[in-house]
């Protein structure tokens, strides 16, 4: 084992902990995580990779049991038709600027998928319903998650610089946010309403990804492996349930709620530990524009529509 080795690990670990600890939050963690990467050569890359997916499921399912049935439903309702809204301009958008950049047809399209749903996960669902090349799925991929980790340090302070309420925020982050990591990294920096808020609108966003492969299914005239369904979604319904209609132990709720969110923040280290200069480079100009606009017309007409109708 090399010494340059030997001190990645002891970084990566040191970094586990202090993000395990409770004294930071989800934006520092991240901030922390691409630090890691841009001076360090990742020791568990892949394993790193597994986690991510994993830690994040759970932490979500757990939240479940801090939230209460009347509060999601109220958020679920406020956030169908600015859903739908955004969903639709997206996709449109993104087929008319990507045609006028003249990018590939597929590419664009994962492009908006992930900028409309829930980033890497509406990207995974689709790509192989449309049979994309691996190449424009790494892109896809690649656009979305630089602008993840942009928006989750950056709206909080612009939430805060704007004065939003909790909830305003919540909607706002769950809409104009891609990733579903990124969306309760960032409502959890803001606060814990906007936290219930923002994780709720954004797993019923999430639901939208089994329509919109179908349609891409029809689009693409597509043979893929079928549509892979966010199960988990359905499991944080349950501890919602769970909470909110049986006599679960209150100081059980607490403490499952409080290790999800530490969960959650040692999950966006780990994401950021995979933003590599190699995964900046690939993303390339043309896509980085097209997920940008996107991007800055979903987050501007949502923040808009959100301060005068709510």
């Amino acid at each position: 084992m090399t010494t340059q080795s030997l001190s990645s690990k002891i970084v990566f670990f040191i970094l586990v902990l202090i993000s395990l600890s409770g004294f930071i939050n989800s934006p520092i963690a991240l901030a922390l995580g691409i630090v890691y990467a841009l001076f360090f050569k990742h020791p568990y890359a892949d394993l790193s990779q597994k986690a991510v997916k994993w830690l994040l499921k759970i932490a979500v399912i757990g939240l479940g049991f801090g939230m209460y049935m009347s509060e999601a439903l109220a958020a679920g309702k406020d956030g169908f038709l600015l859903t739908l809204f955004s969903i639709i301009t997206t996709l449109g958008l993104g087929y008319l600027i990507g045609k006028a950049l003249k990018l590939d047809k597929k590419l664009s399209h994962l492009i908006a998928t992930g900028t409309a749903i829930c980033g890497g996960s509406a990207i995974a669902a689709v790509a192989p319903v449309i049979r994309s090349k691996n190449e424009n799925i790494s892109i896809a991929l690649a656009v979305v998650f630089i602008l993840n980790a942009i928006a989750l340090l950056l709206f909080p302070y612009i939430g805060h610089l704007l004065d939003l309420s909790q909830y305003n925020f919540g909607l706002w982050a769950a809409i104009a946010i891609h990733d579903t990591s990124s969306v309760v990294g960032a409502a959890q920096a803001y606060g814990n309403e906007a936290l219930s808020v923002a994780t709720t609108v954004k797993l019923a966003r999430a639901l939208w990804i089994i329509p919109v492969s179908i349609i891409s299914l029809i689009l693409f005239k597509g043979k893929g492996e079928g549509v892979k369904i966010p199960w988990f979604i359905f499991l944080f319904l349950l501890a919602i349930i769970i909470n909110t209609y049986t006599k679960f132990p209150e100081t059980l709720s607490v403490k499952i709620s409080s290790i999800s969110r530490l969960l959650l923040v040692l999950t966006l280290f780990l994401i950021g530990t995979s933003l590599s200069k190699e995964r900046i480079k690939s993303s390339g100009v043309k896509p980085m524009a097209l997920g940008i606009i996107l991007w800055l017309v979903i987050s501007i007409s949502s923040l808009i529509a959100i301060t005068i109708w709510y």
